[in-house]
């Protein structure tokens, strides 16, 4: 069962601090399956409850799955491996487009905002006490919601998209309930949700964004939160169009206890219609980061959602960080103001790469995604020769595995570092890469 490895320990703590190790090491695989409580309880010579608590500890923890009579197993993919450990080396002379990146290029400079920010700060410094966020980032944030129909809340601020959405699913799920999530997905979202205790419920995904059937089927297997991605899928560029969010709306009213998440991290660098789900049920919330359009260190992301969310989230804030920093606040309302960013100019930049690359690989037999953002998702029959031959072509893509859970194999490119010209040679390695055999399409 376990192999070669034992277990030890004669606490709760001691027992799961063994297993966990065991993990970490490689010494316990995944799926690896563990011993019944009872088996491993007459083994270390302690009550099964001892046992019992240790692998209660270790779900919570994300490190191993219980199904029922199937007993435990260390999860596919635990909590203590993120997937940023697929990430590929890029050789010396070879390109990178597999980080994810924006474009430096369409990046606004931050010196006149920091100092904009600075000088603001010198004439009301923060002081503890104050409101977390400054009214008029506050009133500007609220503005651009209602304008993209986004139902009235409050507003809050948190250090980015990530972050925000550990705080929403902490404040309503407890560890074991299981959270709808797009597959292939955000990698980071894929390790959040067992890092929280979490399971996952994975629901399939199409140009137009979650499918109905998939989504109604994790719900009625008791998924308790739905996390969508409005606009700039990562990695597959889907977009929720008006028709799906319109069937998901129907669908989400027959569960108004489900908590319902938009991620809108592609607001700024996207020219399509936001369509949220938020506002169907009864508590919700939707994310809107300011990496993609201003620059990754931009820690910042506005979050809405109804009351009872919003001031959980705030109110366990202030019990940690406290606040985003004013001087990023006072440096967003600046880059705001001043028109830093032409969002229509920047989808663009991002469009006609990420469509001259679609449309290039369906000339040369290979389907591939990407209705909006930075990203092409493109479907492979074997995605580590993918991956190797791509590098050895001089292009380091990243390897599905990172975005997936029960979704085929694929890869995904990022167009941010790529020139229009560079266009036909990347196709032409892709498509030597998939090798698709005569007559068939990988969609």
């Amino acid at each position: 069962m376990l192999g070669e490895y034992t277990i030890v320990g004669s606490r709760a703590s001691e027992i799961a601090a063994s297993v966990e190790a065991g993990v970490g090491s490689g010494e316990l695989a995944p799926g690896a399956l563990l011993p019944p409580m009872r088996e491993l309880a007459g083994a270390l010579g302690v009550n099964p409850n001892t046992v019992a608590a240790a692998y209660r500890t270790l779900r919570e923890r994300g490190v191993i799955e219980t199904d029922g009579r199937r007993g435990s197993r260390v999860r596919a993919r635990p909590a203590s491996t993120p997937r940023d450990g697929l990430r590929v080396a890029v050789p010396p002379g070879g390109r990178d487009v597999a980080s994810g990146n924006p474009d430096p290029a369409v990046l606004p400079q931050l010196s006149g905002a920091l100092a904009a920010a600075a000088r603001r700060y010198a004439q009301a410094p923060t002081r503890y006490g104050d409101e977390p966020v400054v009214p008029e980032l506050a009133r500007l944030a609220r503005a651009g919601l209602d304008a993209d129909g986004v139902p009235a809340g409050p507003v809050g601020l948190t250090s980015g998209a990530l972050d925000a959405l550990e705080r929403v699913l902490s404040a309503h799920l407890r560890p074991g309930d299981a959270v709808a999530v797009e597959d292939p997905g955000w990698g980071s979202v894929l390790d959040l949700v067992p890092a929280l205790g979490l399971r996952i419920a994975p629901v399939a995904v199409d140009d137009e964004g979650p499918v109905p059937e998939a989504v109604e089927r994790a719900l009625a297997e008791g998924a308790r939160a739905l996390v969508v991605t409005a606009r700039a899928q990562n990695p597959t560029g889907a977009v929720v169009s008006a028709a799906r969010a319109a069937v998901l709306r129907e669908l989400l009213a027959r569960h108004p206890h489900v908590l319902v998440i938009d991620d809108d991290h592609g607001h700024g660098i996207v020219d399509l219609p936001l369509e949220p789900l938020g506002g169907v049920t009864r508590h919700w919330a939707l994310v809107r980061s300011t990496a993609k359009a201003y620059g990754p260190d931009l820690r910042l992301a506005v979050l809405t959602g109804d009351a009872v969310t919003v001031d959980r989230v705030l109110g366990r804030q202030r019990l940690g960080p406290g606040w985003v920093s004013r001087l990023l606040q006072y440096a967003v309302i600046e880059l705001w103001t001043s028109g830093a960013v032409d969002a229509a100019a920047v989808a663009r930049a991002y469009g006609e790469r990420r469509d001259a690359l679609v449309a290039a690989l369906r000339e040369r037999g290979v389907a591939a995604h990407g209705r909006s953002g930075m990203n092409v998702w493109v479907p492979v029959p074997d995605e580590t020769g993918a991956v190797t031959r791509l590098l050895a072509a001089g292009w380091a893509v990243a390897p599905g595995a990172r975005f997936r859970v029960d979704s085929g194999p694929g890869v995904r490119i990022t167009v941010s570092p790529v020139a229009p010209a560079e266009i036909p040679a990347l196709a032409d390695a892709v498509a030597q890469a998939v090798r698709p055999a005569r007559g068939v399409r990988y969609d």
